[in-house]
């Protein structure tokens, strides 16, 4: 175990609000803006689920535009976790921030999206059991990104410019761990849904009102 005083756990969720031609964009050509949009709502909600379920810590939803912005409106999100704001600047500035707050206040955190078809309170239980044992952990993509980053602390190198959106996300950030020398688990390959050719691993039920 890394520290002599066992951290807790905060599970940060970074998300858009699922509404038309802001969220899942690059799935509009297959389910235009409205069906995107639901699609969007449906992985948001699975995903808290399952951090939920997953009772290993505090589930913090991550926003953008803030909560109180009329896009969250009709948005159910459920009683009991902590909502904050992305804030500005690129995605690396964003997860820094969350990192940083969380680690000041003496926790671990495991960072995901709402993209990743095999997001699950299982798979999350696993992450955060890895903390006990190694200072990172990831779920790399296909893509080449990640769909999960856990850590026992924080650096701001894992964040600072990174050539997010491309597939060498994922290789950079295990190079920089490395760099780290920080002893890292790589934990099985995911999928998110980002594109239309993605959308043959949702299950059934999550497009069924996601049409154009």
């Amino acid at each position: 175990m890394n520290d002599s005083v066992i951290k807790s756990l905060r599970i940060i969720i970074f998300a858009k609000a699922p509404q038309p031609g802001l969220a899942k964009t690059r799935l509009i050509p297959a389910l235009g803006e409205q069906g995107a949009a639901a699609l969007a709502r449906v992985m948001l909600l699975h995903t808290l689920q399952a951090a939920q379920q997953a009772e290993v810590g505090t589930v913090e939803l991550c926003v953008t535009p803030a909560i109180d912005d009329a896009a969250w409106r009709d948005i159910p999100l459920p009683d009991g976790i902590v909502i904050s704001a992305q804030g500005g600047g690129d995605l690396g500035a964003r997860l820094a921030r969350a990192t940083q707050r969380a680690s000041e206040d003496g926790e671990r955190v495991l960072l995901i999206g709402t993209d990743c078809v095999e997001m699950s309170a299982h798979l999350l239980q696993q992450a955060a059991q890895s903390l006990f044992d190694y200072d990172a952990v990831i779920h790399c993509t296909t893509d080449g990104g990640y769909a999960l980053l856990g850590l026992d602390r924080f650096d701001a190198s894992l964040f600072v410019d990174m050539p997010w959106s491309t597939d060498a996300v994922a290789s950079s950030t295990l190079a920089r761990l490395g760099r780290l020398g920080w002893h890292t688990h790589v934990a099985q390959m995911l999928h998110d849904v980002d594109e239309p050719q993605d959308l043959k691993r949702l299950p059934a039920h999550w497009t069924e009102h996601a049409v154009a």
